[in-house]
């Protein structure tokens, strides 16, 4: 099933929403907690950083995930290239299924080799933590390109944390490099039902919310965390229902 709903999303027609357990770029510490909690929603993808918890944290953590019948994310966010590679040998061992971020791109892929994790990482020019991400459009669909290249299996992109370029440029980008059949996630700053309708129509596949959620600020007038999520969740329904939109690499009449 998630095999065919992530088919979908790379041909526009569906968009997946991934939970990320985070807050400011960093794991929060009760997340075993969180992953109980948001079970009756039925989640089918959560995530985590690479920083926040201990690696037996993180094993945990993956287990957890997995026991509720989600796809595991772990995205990395740090901000040395040897931190980077390391946590990228943290992902391999924890056996989570898709790898976020990162630059060091040859180096991850190597360190991944043989192993079940897809690796998806920060196309333009990403710098500090909470990271921000410079690069132009140009910048951002040749380096995807280069990732498909390279084997990746798509990208993930901080397009509202840009710096020097609009947001929907940077996604519009990023599909045009990666092309049709590669996945495209939007992460960070995803606070509203625009943002997911202008990221849809711009070609993402996915996007990760986090912070949003705990701070209540994505559903300001509701307080659970479950409220905060059914709507992430309806949104994105809403978007996959009204914009069965080919991406703007495929041709109109493109079928399932």
């Amino acid at each position: 099933m998630a095999a065919r709903r992530e088919g979908l999303a790379r041909q526009g027609l569906f968009m997946d929403f991934i939970f990320m357990l985070t807050r400011d770029d960093r794991t929060v510490e009760d997340c075993l907690d969180l992953v109980e909690l948001i079970r009756p929603v039925g989640l089918k993808h959560v995530g985590f950083k690479d920083v926040g918890v201990s690696p037996g944290a993180q094993k945990a953590l993956t287990r957890a995930i997995r026991a509720a019948g989600a796809i595991s994310y772990m995205e990395v966010v740090s901000t040395t290239p040897e931190a980077c590679l390391a946590s990228a040998r943290v992902a391999r061992d924890l056996g989570v299924d898709r790898l976020l971020g990162g630059a060091q791109v040859d180096g991850i892929m190597e360190i991944l080799d043989g192993s079940d994790t897809r690796y998806y990482p920060f196309p333009g020019k990403p710098t500090g933590h909470p990271t921000r991400l410079g690069g132009t459009p140009s910048d951002v669909e040749a380096h995807c390109r280069d990732f498909i290249a390279k084997g990746c299996a798509g990208c993930d992109l901080l397009a509202f944390r840009a710096t020097e370029a609009d947001p929907i440029d940077l996604v519009q980008a990023a599909r045009r490099g990666l092309g049709p059949d590669k996945y495209l996630i939007v992460a960070g700053a995803i606070t509203s039902a625009e943002r997911v309708r202008a990221i849809g129509a711009a070609g993402a596949d996915a996007f990760t919310i986090g912070t949003a959620v705990f701070n209540g600020s994505y559903s300001p007038n509701k307080g659970s965390i479950l409220s905060q999520l059914r709507d992430i969740l309806a949104d994105c329904e809403a978007v996959s229902r009204t914009a069965l939109r080919p991406h703007p690499t495929q041709p109109a009449n493109a079928g399932i």
